[in-house]
């Protein structure tokens, strides 16, 4: 749609010196070489020995030595990066090392790329997504709306390079593949600016995605079936705006599991966020069109899913709208029935996230997955808590949270469990005029817990975890844009999901 560079990936089993590519890249760890620069060593009759006892190759992490017209291999270039110290390497080395030499590359006419790092890595299946993944972040473009359109990379594919790949590793190639291609998506709704990114806008993100892959269904509620649903916490936060929410529905089902119980994800979707009546400050508020981090997660796993056609089954709920102070928007005080028939007085309207999301956890229930995971920028308390490296998760169920665990630690998409401890936190959502608030009456302490307990009064008995990524959805600064977090986390999870 927008991102102008799609990445192709693949997999090749030529010997090292034998595979012809405009830039082939080895590692080093400090005070030696890698298998890989050991076994082309030889073919280079010593050269990367004398060059690591020369120190030109340091071996220290993301450090680069690039060599041209080399006799004695196909390709035309060969890159050495530094993988730090042997005993220290890891998957966080693996990226560093991908992002430095493809940040390199983007930079020169390389118009095909290989690696050969796999020989040091442990598990090559998470290896070859982790490799992957780097390499996609660095190369994604957005295609902004500007005078000068944005150029195309002349780098045209990338290769992993394993003499002995099986289908495992092509395999991991696809999966690395199609997860790059989720977070692309994600990246470009994501970045869309607000007033290119309505809730109209999403839903037609949604319509498209369901044209694009058959395994998809996508389903787009106007205003008037939303309130046919009596989704009135929902319809609370869409009524200052003008432009008309949609509740947005995706269904990924595998040809043999229709009839198996499905995983639900539901993703925050509020394309912009003012505060409302309860106005956010004006510094950096242009960052509040990433308030749909969610959803645009959401969608991006749904894409990885449909590629990989993995056997399973995922039903996706996206509730989308804006915040907007006007004459007609909510304002605090106010009391709402939400679809579960439980009633919020809204102290603060910019504690908007848990509103929408609140009715698309009961709609969600009335499907009976297995397991509900949602996915919203909820609370700037968690970045006090975690900074910008980790997501907060909050769950009612402990199998289902070590199954994210899991896959957070497998994808290094980090998240930190906090307690919901409902006789300590729980009472703090008490009302006077209502069933609860929609925050905490005892002051600004434990906001990210107490936005998760007003959640879970909305998935009933069902497996649920809560993942608050308003400090890992986006960067700020001269790097700014969407992360597409938490979508590694999502699909692996979904891959290895077991009841």
């Amino acid at each position: 749609m927008m991102n102008i560079n799609k990445m192709m990936f693949q997999v090749s089993q030529d010997a090292l010196d034998q595979h012809a590519t405009d830039c082939l890249v080895i590692g080093a760890f400090e005070e030696q070489l890698s298998d890989d620069a050991k076994s082309l060593d030889k073919a280079l009759n010593g050269k990367l020995t004398k060059l690591l006892e020369s120190g030109d190759i340091s071996g220290k992490a993301g450090e680069i030595l690039s060599l041209i017209d080399l006799d004695g291999i196909q390709a035309k270039r060969l890159v050495i990066v530094g993988l730090g110290k042997k005993e220290k390497f890891s998957l966080d080395g693996l990226r560093k090392a991908v992002l430095a030499v493809t940040r390199w590359a983007k930079a020169t006419p390389v118009k095909t790329l290989t690696f050969s790092l796999l020989q040091q890595c442990k598990i090559k299946e998470t290896s070859i997504a982790t490799l992957i993944q780097a390499a996609g972040d660095a190369l994604y473009q957005f295609a902004a709306p500007k005078k000068e359109a944005v150029k195309a990379l002349d780098l045209q594919s990338i290769t992993v390079l394993d003499a002995n790949a099986d289908q495992t590793v092509k395999n991991a190639v696809a999966y690395g593949q199609a997860l790059v291609n989720g977070m692309s998506l994600t990246k470009d709704l994501a970045n869309m600016p607000a007033n290119m990114m309505t809730p109209t806008d999403l839903g037609e993100a949604a319509l498209a995605l369901a044209k694009e892959f058959p395994n998809v269904k996508a389903t787009v509620l106007d205003k008037a079936q939303i309130e046919a649903l009596k989704m009135g916490s929902f319809l609370s936060v869409a009524q200052g705006s003008v432009e008309e929410p949609r509740f947005i529905v995706l269904e990924y089902k595998h040809a043999d599991n229709k009839d198996e119980a499905p995983i639900a994800l539901v993703g925050k979707g509020v394309t912009f966020d003012t505060g409302g009546i309860s106005l956010k400050p004006g510094a950096a508020m242009d960052e509040m069109k990433y308030d749909m981090g969610g959803a645009a997660s959401v969608l991006g796993t749904f894409r990885a899913l449909a590629e990989l056609n993995i056997k399973t089954n995922v039903m996706g709920f996206i509730p989308a709208t804006e915040n907007m102070p006007s004459g007609t928007a909510v304002k605090p005080g106010d009391v709402v029935t939400s679809m579960s028939g439980q009633t919020i007085e809204i102290l603060n309207t910019d504690a908007e996230g848990r509103l929408i999301l609140c009715d698309a956890l009961t709609y969600a229930t009335q499907h009976k997955p297995k397991a509900i995971v949602d996915i919203a920028t909820l609370t700037g308390a968690i970045i006090i808590a975690l900074g910008h490296e980790v997501s907060g998760l909050f769950g009612n169920n402990e199998a289902l949270t070590a199954k994210i665990k899991a896959s957070a630690d497998s994808t290094r998409d980090h998240v930190w469990e906090f307690p919901i401890w409902n006789e300590i936190y729980q009472p703090m959502l008490d009302s006077n005029f209502a069933d609860m608030g929609n925050i905490s009456t005892g002051g600004r302490g434990a906001g990210s817990i107490t936005a998760a307990c007003f959640l879970e009064r909305f998935v009933e008995e069902y497996p649920w975890v809560h993942l608050d990524v308003a400090g890992t959805a986006w960067t700020s600064g001269k790097e700014k844009g969407s992360t597409a977090r938490p979508v590694p986390l999502l699909l692996d999870f979904i891959k290895n999901y077991q009841a």
